[in-house]
């Protein structure tokens, strides 16, 4: 349904999934088990994964914080997105990258739900594609020492909630969890 003309791919987006941003997230090794059955999946099917990685002066680019996690290993085929905001879209060259791969729609995974995950959402919503949030497997710390009124769990439950209804002209927001994400024959 994207409105992006000859777009009829699907492309997994793993978003951050660093040791400085998961370390205390919740449910970590169960959101990062289930990103990895993902690319499993997304590689078995031939389907683009692109890959998401932030600096910023907290999570300086080369620092052990900055790195992915170890148990997530991304192929060399892969492209490794750069970005300093939240949006991936934002500065980057994620757009060019989709687009050479004629990508329409995306399953979105990884951290942090209230910050890169809602960004990136709401990115790719206005750029045209349709996004698909997969519901078990993005992820947050407790965020509350900075303001965020609610819990991990709760914060993570309301993404999924108001994403699913998510729409705009031509395209549309949607959640699934990790066993029925379905990357279409194109």
């Amino acid at each position: 349904m994207t409105s992006l003309q000859n777009r009829p791919r699907t492309a997994l987006l793993v978003i951050d999934v660093q040791n400085g941003v998961v370390g205390n997230a919740y449910e970590r090794d169960r959101v990062i088990a289930n990103i990895q059955a993902l690319v499993g999946k997304a590689r078995a099917q031939d389907v683009p994964v692109l890959w998401v990685q932030h600096s910023s002066d907290e999570l300086p680019e080369g620092s052990e914080g900055w790195q992915y996690v170890p148990e997530l290993e991304r192929l060399d085929t892969e492209p490794l997105i750069h970005k300093t905001y939240g949006d991936s879209f934002e500065a980057t060259d994620l757009e060019e990258l989709l687009a050479e791969r004629g990508v329409g729609r995306l399953v979105v995974t990884g951290a942090q739900t209230e910050e890169c995950i809602r960004s990136t959402l709401h990115g790719a919503l206005v750029r045209g594609y349709d996004a698909t949030l997969v519901s078990d497997a993005h992820t947050t710390e407790d965020m509350r020492e900075w303001g965020f009124p609610v819990t991990p769990e709760k914060s993570i439950a309301y993404t999924n909630a108001y994403w699913s209804w998510a729409a705009a002209p031509g395209r549309k927001g949607s959640v699934t969890p990790t066993a029925e994400v379905d990357f279409p024959a194109v």
